[in-house]
């Protein structure tokens, strides 16, 4: 179940503040753009990384792949203006008719046995995302005002990787492209084809990394990460 990735890491960060893209920020002593592709170097499955990036962040990258001796075949991807345009310029590029997955750079903590699951479910249905049950009540709100309280059973956050069918892939994207359409994930692309697509269930763990509070969590993830694997 072979597949190719592209990994998402042109974004600005402006909500983290640090002054830089936040994928180069360090997590445990190493950037956490780093933690995010070891998870994909250390899996057979992937034949190849895309890296959507800035044109002024090349050369860092460059530098770091280097340092920590990736082996992958690794490709650079200018990024777009909006995150859906970035994923289409690696659409663009891809050749092979297989799966693909699409992924955030600042979801570092993405287990190896869920992306396993998803490629999975993909291969068969075409299309599949990672996702957790809402553990909170939701209400939907007008003009500051409490309208409804939406019934949370049927609600699930959707996480990445999302998996897809290459030639699916390209199909939701060119409409979307000719539509002028902009959506929040490649999923929502998709939707609008009238396909299928998995629910796969992911892990809360796997967050991503936005703001300087999500820094503590993700520092949390790793102490209990490394207590398990103490304990084991």
């Amino acid at each position: 179940m072979a597949y190719e990735v592209i990994i998402l890491a042109a974004g600005q960060g402006k909500r983290m503040g640090a002054g830089k893209n936040k994928v180069f920020l360090n997590l445990d002593g190493i950037p956490i753009i780093i933690h995010t592709l070891r998870v994909f170097e250390k899996d057979n499955q992937c034949k190849k990384m895309w890296i959507v990036i800035n044109t002024r962040d090349k050369e860092e990258l460059e530098r770091l792949i280097q340092k920590h001796h990736f082996q992958k075949n690794i490709q650079f991807v200018i990024g777009g203006a909006e995150r859906q345009h970035s994923v289409y310029n690696a659409v663009q590029l891809i050749q092979e008719d297989e799966l693909v997955l699409v992924h955030d750079a600042a979801r570092p903590f993405v287990q190896s046995d869920h992306i396993y699951q998803l490629v999975l479910a993909a291969k068969h249905k075409g299309a599949a995302v990672l996702a957790v049950q809402v553990k909170d009540t939701i209400k939907k709100v007008i003009d500051n005002k409490v309208a409804e309280t939406i019934d949370r059973s049927s609600l699930w956050a959707v996480q990445t990787p999302q998996a897809f069918r290459m030639s699916l892939l390209a199909e939701a994207h060119q409409k979307a492209f000719a539509d002028q359409f902009l959506g929040t994930d490649d999923a929502s692309l998709v939707e609008r084809l009238d396909k299928e697509i998995e629910i796969v269930t992911g892990s809360y763990d796997n967050i991503k990394l936005t703001t300087c509070e999500d820094l503590f969590f993700a520092e949390a993830i790793v102490n209990k990460r490394k207590n398990k694997r103490e304990l084991n």
